[in-house]
């Protein structure tokens, strides 16, 4: 069997990660962690702790952990398929539920209550999101059962997919993966971006290609609220 250290390594290198990146993707999460300290768990030299461990999984997408680091996990959906396999599963099972043909139906009664913030979190130049500025949104069917909370966009920088007065719908867990939509904090500001990598660095990039991208450094004070699970417009 695998050591922890050894999975972890194969585990970084199938998404594509330096040590670097993948200790930049922790602390972005609240993990408070260096390069060298992902090089010590890889070589056994140390292990995470639980707190770490179970961020480590969920910014390297294991949703089988059991079966991940030990074998033994249950033969679930993605049972003998690689990571690009069950990426592909992943990706097709977003696609159904942002198609909204196959939502789940929500039982109405004592409805589903979600905050939306009123300070919008801009798709242009950001803003700051106060966390106790928002009111509380009845969902309906077009709200996805993952969201945890909602965050009405100004701006136009992710024209056309998303509209300044639009609400987007933010699911915290899972982390955002590269070429995904996400909330984040950047340097005291607030962006609804698409996340990509060049490199060992993080971008922020607008879907309007009048907006340059912002590049994340590793130095700077950066947070992923989550990732957008859907949208409303804001005609609907």
């Amino acid at each position: 069997m695998e050591s922890i250290g050894s999975v972890i390594a194969r585990l970084r290198g199938e998404c594509g990660l330096s040590q670097k990146e993948l200790a930049m993707r922790l602390r972005a999460n609240g993990i408070d962690v260096t390069n060298q300290a992902v090089s010590k768990w890889e070589n056994g030299a140390s292990q995470p702790s639980a707190s770490q461990f179970l961020t480590l999984c969920r910014v390297l997408r294991v949703s089988d952990v059991l079966g991940a680091f030990t074998g033994e996990g249950e033969n679930g959906l993605l049972s003998g398929l690689n990571r690009r396999g069950q990426d592909m599963v992943r990706e097709y099972a977003d696609l159904l539920r942002l198609s909204g043909r196959y939502r789940e139906e929500i039982p109405r009664s004592g409805g589903r209550v979600l905050p939306l913030y009123r300070i919008p979190a801009s798709a242009g130049t950001g803003q700051f999101l106060d966390g106790e500025d928002f009111e509380l949104f009845e969902a309906g069917g077009d709200v996805p059962a993952s969201a945890d909370f909602g965050v009405r966009l100004s701006g136009d920088s992710m024209e056309p997919a998303l509209r300044s007065g639009d609400v987007v719908w933010v699911e915290k867990d899972p982390v955002p993966r590269p070429g995904e939509i996400g909330l984040f904090l950047w340097q005291g500001e607030v962006y609804c971006k698409k996340l990509e990598t060049d490199g060992e660095k993080l971008i922020l990039r607008s879907l309007n290609p009048a907006y340059a991208p912002i590049p994340v450094d590793e130095d700077g004070d950066f947070r992923v609220f989550g990732r957008v699970a859907g949208h409303t417009a804001s005609g609907g």
